[in-house]
C-alpha cells in the first residue's frame, strides 16, 4: 500500500470513528455533518487513487466471482446433465401437449361430423336431386359385403341395448337390420336418436354390410345386417299406432273358419291373431304394410296382369264399359239405386249388358274387361263383398260354347302357372304369416256336368237334387269329394238347371229344364259363373219376362240384338275370390284393399 493511501485509509478511519462516537453521544447530525462530509471527500480521492471503493468490496466480489467460476467448473457437467434433462422434459411436455390438442380437435370434429350424420331431414318438396344410389332391402344380399350403401324404409322395430341400438327396417315385403355402436361414425347421441324414434317413421339409413355369424330370424334379409354410418328420419310417425306391427305379423295357427255367418266385430274375430280384423281394417293402410299383404296384393296384380296378357294373346279387346246403368243387368233387387237427374238408376251388378253388345252386336267379337261390380247383397259371410273387382269376358262362337269353356280353362291354367312362376317369393311372405298348400289343378281341366256333381254328393249321402241350386256347404262338400277322386281343386261344372241361372242364359237344346251354363270352382267355391247367351231377341225378351223383368228397362239392350248378333257366351270371374282361394285364405277381406260390406263403409 502507497503513502498516500496508507494516510488516506488513516484519516477516513479517524473521521468514521469521530461520527460514530458523535452518534453514540446523541449530538444530532448537524454537529457531525461537516465530518462526514469531510470523509466522503477523503473515500472519493481513495477511489481516485487506488481505483477500488474504500473498504475493499471490489476485491470482494472479484473473489467472490473466483469462487463461482471454480464451483461452475467443478460442476460444469452436472450442470449440463440437468439442463439437458430439464430440456427434454419441457420437450416431452410440448409433445404431450400437441397430442392432447390433436386429440382434442379429432374429438370436436367426430363430433360435428356425428351431427350431421343424424337427424331429421328438410321436408322433401323437390327441391334438390342427389346423387344418392338407392339400394331396395329386397337387394341387400352377402353379394354386398362390405360395400357402402343407402336404404330407406319404415321403422319396424327399435332396440337399445347398452351403448348401442338395432334397428328392424321394413320395405314392402323385405325387413333389414340395422345396427349402431357407439364409436368413430355412431355417437352417444346418435344412439339416444335412433332409440327415441317413433315405430313407423319413415327413415334413410346409410352404412356398410356385414354378415352375422348367426342368421337374423326377424329379418327376411336373415344372412346380412347394415352397420350404420347415417340415420335420418324423413317423415317421423306422430299419432300413437293402434296395433304393434310384429303383433300384424304374427303366424296364423288358429285358422277361421271360411263358411257361415260373419261379423268382424264379434268378439271372438277381434281377438282372433292378436289384432282382430275389425281393427285391421279401420286402419287398411296399416295392415297394408305387413308382408304377408304386400304380397298378397302384388299377386292380385299379377292375376290380372296374368289374365289381360292371355287374353290380349288371343286376339280379345278391352273394353270399359258404364256401370251407372238404368236397370237391373242381371234382373232382380239386389242393387244399388240412385237418382240420375230425376230418374232412378242403380250401380250394375256386372258388364254383362255392355260386353253383349260390344262382342255380339258390335262386332269387336271378342271382349274383357277388368272393373268394380256392385251387389247390394246383406250377405255377412266369408266370401261376400258388396263391390268387387270382376274379370268379365264375352266372344262370338262359331257352332259351340265349348269354344268358351276351353279359352276360360287355358286361362285358368296361364294365370295359376303364372303366378307359380313369378310371384315365388310373394307365395313365401304369405305362407309364413298364414301356411298353405298349393292349390292341386289339371291340364286339361277336370269337366263335370251338374248332374255328375249331384250324383257325387248323393253317392256320400248328401241329398241334393239335379234342379236344385248348390248351397255354400255342398259346394265345398262336393271340392272335398273331386280333390279325393280326381286329385283336383279346379274344376268346372256344366249344364247347370235353367231355373237357376240369368234371364239371358241359352236353354240346352235337348232338356228345356237345363242350360248352356257353367261355373268354375277353386278348393270347393265358386269363382266364375258363366254361359252360352241368347243372342235371339225375341228369346231373349221372352226369357226376361219369365225373370220379371220389365222389357222397358232394357229396351235399348233388347235392341241391339234386333240388328243382328254372333252367337256368343262368356263368364265373369271374381278377381278377390280367385286370389283367396288360391292362397286358401278364409276370408275375402283379406283379399279386397279397402272391403265394401254390409257392415263396412270406410275406409
Amino acid at each position: 500500500m502507497s503513502t498516500d493511501e496508507s494516510e488516506l485509509t488513516a484519516q477516513i478511519t479517524a473521521l468514521g470513528e469521530q461520527i460514530k462516537a458523535a452518534k453514540a453521544a446523541g449530538q444530532p447530525p448537524t454537529e457531525w455533518n461537516e465530518t462526514l462530509q469531510q470523509m466522503l471527500r477523503l473515500k472519493k480521492e481513495y477511489q481516485q487513487l487506488t481505483g477500488n471503493e474504500f473498504g475493499g468490496k471490489k476485491e470482494e466480489h472479484k473473489k467472490k466471482e473466483h469462487v463461482q467460476e471454480e464451483g461452475n467448473e467443478k460442476n460444469k457437467e452436472k450442470r449440463a446433465a440437468k439442463a439437458a434433462a430439464k430440456a427434454a422434459r419441457e420437450a416431452e411436455k410440448q409433445a404431450n401437449r400437441a397430442a392432447r390438442e390433436a386429440r382434442e380437435r379429432e374429438k370436436r370434429l367426430q363430433q360435428t361430423e356425428a351431427a350431421e350424420n343424424f337427424g331429421d331431414k328438410p321436408l322433401t318438396q323437390s327441391q334438390v336431386v342427389s346423387e344418392t344410389v338407392w339400394t331396395e332391402l329386397n337387394q341387400v344380399t352377402p353379394a354386398l359385403q362390405g360395400k357402402n350403401i343407402t336404404v330407406r324404409g319404415f321403422v319396424q322395430t327399435i332396440r337399445v341395448v347398452g351403448k348401442g341400438v338395432f334397428c328392424l327396417l321394413r320395405s314392402k315385403m323385405s325387413t333389414l337390420q340395422v345396427v349402431c355402436f357407439e364409436g368413430k361414425s355412431c355417437s352417444s347421441a346418435m344412439i339416444k336418436y335412433i332409440g327415441a324414434l317413433p315405430a313407423e317413421s319413415v327413415v334413410d339409413v346409410t352404412g356398410v354390410v356385414s354378415c352375422p355369424e348367426t342368421p337374423i330370424e326377424a329379418a327376411t334379409q336373415s344372412l346380412v345386417e347394415l352397420q350404420v354410418t347415417s340415420f335420418h328420419a324423413v317423415v317421423k310417425s306422430q299419432a300413437a299406432l293402434p296395433f304393434q306391427m310384429e303383433d300384424a305379423c304374427q303366424k296364423v295357427v288358429d285358422r277361421e273358419a271360411d263358411v257361415g255367418e260373419y261379423f268382424e266385430d264379434a268378439p271372438e274375430e277381434v281377438a282372433r291373431g292378436g289384432v282382430g280384423r275389425h281393427l285391421r281394417l279401420d286402419y287398411r293402410w296399416l295392415d297394408l304394410r305387413t308382408p304377408a299383404n304386400q304380397a298378397i296384393f302384388r299377386i292380385e296384380s299379377m292375376v290380372g296382369q296374368l289374365f289381360r296378357e292371355y287374353l290380349v294373346s288371343q286376339n280379345f279387346v278391352e273394353i270399359h264399359t258404364p256401370k251407372i246403368i238404368g236397370g237391373a243387368s242381371e234382373g232382380g233387387s239386389d242393387v244399388f239405386t240412385l237418382d240420375y237427374f230425376g230418374r232412378p238408376a242403380c250401380l250394375a251388378m256386372s258388364p254383362q249388358l255392355h260386353k253383349q253388345m260390344t262382342a255380339a252386336c258390335s262386332g269387336f267379337e271378342r271382349v274383357f274387361e277388368s272393373g268394380p261390380v256392385f251387389r247390394a247383397e246383406d250377405s255377412n259371410t266369408r266370401r261376400h263383398l258388396c263391390e268387387f273387382t270382376g274379370l268379365d269376358l264375352e266372344m262370338a262362337i262359331q257352332e259351340h260354347y265349348d269354344e268358351v269353356l276351353q279359352v276360360l280353362c287355358d286361362l285358368f291354367v296361364y294365370i295359376f302357372d303364372g303366378i307359380n312362376e313369378r310371384c315365388a317369393v310373394e307365395l313365401e311372405r304369405v305362407r309364413e304369416q298364414y301356411p298353405f298348400q298349393n292349390m292341386k289343378y289339371l291340364n286339361p281341366v277336370l269337366k263335370l256336368t251338374y248332374a255328375e256333381g249331384c250324383q257325387l254328393l248323393r253317392d256320400a249321402g248328401i241329398a241334393q237334387d239335379d234342379y236344385e241350386d248348390l248351397s255354400t256347404e255342398h259346394e265345398k262338400k262336393l271340392g272335398d269329394i273331386v280333390l279325393q277322386k280326381y286329385g283336383t281343386e279346379f274344376y268346372f261344372m256344366d249344364k247347370y238347371p235353367l231355373s237357376v241361372r240369368p234371364f239371358y242364359t241359352m236353354p240346352d237344346a235337348e232338356n228345356p229344364k237345363l242350360s248352356n251354363s257353367y261355373d268354375f270352382f277353386m278348393r270347393g267355391q265358386e269363382i266364375l259363373s258363366g254361359a252360352q247367351r241368347i243372342h235371339e231377341p225375341n228369346l231373349l225378351e221372352e226369357r226376361a219376362t219369365a225373370h220379371g223383368i220389365d222389357s222397358k228397362d232394357i229396351e235399348s239392350y233388347l235392341q241391339s240384338f234386333r240388328h243382328g248378333a254372333f252367337p256368343h257366351g262368356g263368364g265373369g270371374i271374381g278377381l278377390e275370390r280367385v286370389v283367396m282361394l288360391f292362397l286358401n285364405l278364409p276370408n275375402i277381406r283379406q283379399t279386397s284393399w279397402f272391403p265394401r260390406t254390409p257392415n263396412r263403409l270406410a275406409p
